[in-house]
């Protein structure tokens, strides 16, 4: 008898009223239980398209930024009993389809936590419209990321990314920032936990419609990826305690 999960699929939403519905018309809903929309005060019609669809609509009452949105989508995936959740931006960026096999890994125990991988060859990422230097910096950090924290990953800056439940519990996400750096203190805390974290080939669409960040926060993100690297060295080595590498309190937000 094949055992039973639940999964939620969540999706951080922020301008996204042009790609949304696309996103979610790729997802294999024969293997989700429910779908859910956090939008953080779009200025567009995020919310209305989201509203027309079959899926959990959450409208923050305020923008408080990529990781404060992705805070309230694993409190509500853990509120209601999700499993394994799969986080995907809705910006049409990632190739939804490869959701089973995602969900497959995280069930056979392989990994705990599941990336996608745009970066399958530089030849094909720069084909399909990504910009030179968000390649290349790309390619620096994660190598330099990989480095650290003696990992494998093709990035670390993945928009498509999944999670059994006991990484949700465990990780003391709360502790994060609001802003964009939260994915990379999420895996540093990954590895921190002891978490088994590999990644997935996904075919990177780069378009008008796609969301990217300015080179300025580009670079905010790149520091503020690097000091939360130095950060938990300082913890490791016993310098000091960083809250940000403690185990979550079991069974309530961190």
């Amino acid at each position: 008898m094949t055992e039973r999960y639940k999964v939620v699929v969540v999706m951080p939403a922020y301008n996204a009223s042009r790609t949304l519905e696309r996103v979610y018309h790729d997802i294999a809903k024969e293997q989700v239980d429910e779908i859910v929309v956090v939008d953080d005060c779009s200025k567009d019609d995020t919310l209305a398209v989201a509203r027309r669809l079959p899926v959990t609509v959450i409208a923050r009452e305020k923008n408080g930024g990529y990781g404060a949105n992705q805070k309230t989508c694993y409190d509500y995936a853990r509120k209601v009993g999700a499993d394994q959740v799969v986080m995907l931006h809705a910006d049409y960026q990632y190739d939804a389809r490869v959701l089973p096999a995602v969900l497959l890994l995280l069930r056979l125990g392989i990994c705990d936590v599941i990336l996608g991988n745009r970066i399958r060859t530089r030849r094909e990422a720069l084909a399909c419209g990504m910009p030179a230097s968000k390649y290349f910096a790309n390619r620096g950090l994660t190598i330099l990321e990989n480095m650290l924290s003696g990992q494998n990953l093709g990035e670390w800056h993945s928009g498509f990314r999944a999670y059994s439940r006991a990484v949700l519990e465990q990780v003391p996400y709360h502790r994060n920032s609001d802003n964009f750096v939260f994915d990379s203190q999420f895996l540093v805390q990954s590895v921190h936990q002891g978490f088994k974290i590999g990644d997935i080939p996904v075919p990177v669409r780069y378009f008008d419609e796609a969301s990217s960040i300015d080179f300025k926060n580009s670079a905010r993100y790149a520091f503020a990826t690097l000091r939360t690297f130095g950060q938990w060295y300082g913890h490791r080595m016993g310098l000091y305690r960083d809250p940000l590498f403690e185990v979550a309190p079991s069974g309530r937000p961190s």
